[in-house]
Formats: structure tokens, C-alpha cells, sequence
């Protein structure tokens, strides 16, 4: 039931961001626009209510329910800037704005770039891991294995996306220049 209800979370995500955009620019209800887009942080708010209902309940911790936790994590992360992100596009397309300026790739900008982003995953991580620890101790004795597992999941995604965000420091990708045959 869980998985099932990540998938109609996410499924729903889009639903609300595009019904969002779509009333914002096509019919021009920024109100409307606004309360759709809104709405989306409940679907988080279900999908952690039934998990803890089904934890509480008597089902075992499992996988599904590191999964629950990760996906919240990561959407109240990612979440926001994906709908600016996504906004800008619209308003370009849609109304006629501006283009939305394209993520920096060369040099230090990139490098910045990368590690705002690799902060976001920092913060998604702490999230699905606040919420692990909370299932943990709202089980109490049982086997809390899976949970703590994906705790462990989150932080390795932490040290990869910042090795790979360091990279970027470390070797920072050079401009095309007119002598290389190509212009940026």
C-alpha cells in the first residue's frame, strides 16, 4: 500500500504542478494557480500519515517505509526549486517572459551551482533521516533494520553527490574558446 501511495504522490506532484501552471498562464488565475500549487505539500502530509498509520498498525518496517521517508526527504528538498525551475519555463513559453537562465556550465559558476544543489541533497538527507529515526522510535522494539539501512542510503547519497559536486571545484570544466573551434 505504501509503495502505492509514493507512486500516486508522485503521479500527483505533477498533476498539481502542471494544473498550476496550466490555470496561471493559459487562464490567468494566479490565485487558483497559487492554491493548486500549494495543495502539493499535502500529498507529502499523506504519504507520511498513512506511513505512520501502517507502522503503527503492526506492519513490519520494510523497505517501503525507508522509501516513504527518502521520497519526502527528497521532494521537500527538490520540490521548490523544481516548481521555480518549471514556473520560469512556463512563463517563457506560456505567457511570453523572459528565458529562464540556464544552469552556469563552466568554471567556478558551475562549481557553485553544484555545490547549492549538493546543499539541497544535504537537506533531504537530514529530512529522510529525521523521519527514519522518528519510525524507529515510534515502532520501538521490533526490527528497525530496513530503517536504519536507509538512513545509511541517504548519507551515501550525501558523500557521492558531494564528491561529485567537489569535482567540479577540483577540476573545473574550462570555457570553449574561439581557438578550440568552438564558441560558446
Amino acid at each position: 500500500m505504501v509503495v502505492g501511495l509514493i507512486i500516486a504522490c508522485e503521479v500527483g506532484f505533477w498533476v498539481l504542478l502542471a494544473a498550476g501552471l496550466a490555470v496561471r498562464y493559459l487562464l490567468n488565475r494566479r490565485r487558483t494557480s497559487v492554491a493548486l500549487l500549494l495543495c502539493e505539500p499535502f500529498l507529502e502530509l499523506i504519504l507520511f500519515a498513512v506511513t505512520a498509520v501502517d507502522l503503527r498498525s503492526g506492519a513490519e518496517p520494510g523497505w517501503e517505509h525507508g522509501l516513504a521517508a527518502l521520497y519526502i526527504g527528497f521532494t521537500v528538498a527538490y520540490g521548490p526549486y523544481t516548481i521555480r525551475r518549471l514556473d520560469g519555463y512556463a512563463a517563457h513559453r506560456l505567457a511570453g517572459g523572459p528565458r529562464p537562465p540556464k544552469p552556469p556550465r563552466h568554471g567556478m559558476a558551475r562549481a557553485a551551482h553544484e555545490g547549492r544543489l549538493w546543499l539541497r541533497t544535504v537537506f533531504a538527507a537530514a529530512v529522510a533521516c529525521a523521519l527514519l529515526e522518528g519510525a524507529v522510535r515510534y515502532v520501538g522494539d521490533g526490527d528497525t533494520s530496513s530503517l536504519r539501512s536507509f538512513q545509511w542510503v541517504s548519507l551515501r547519497a550525501v558523500v557521492i553527490h558531494g564528491l561529485v559536486a567537489l569535482t567540479y571545484v577540483i577540476w573545473p570544466k574550462k570555457a570553449p574558446t574561439e581557438a578550440d573551434g568552438r564558441v560558446p
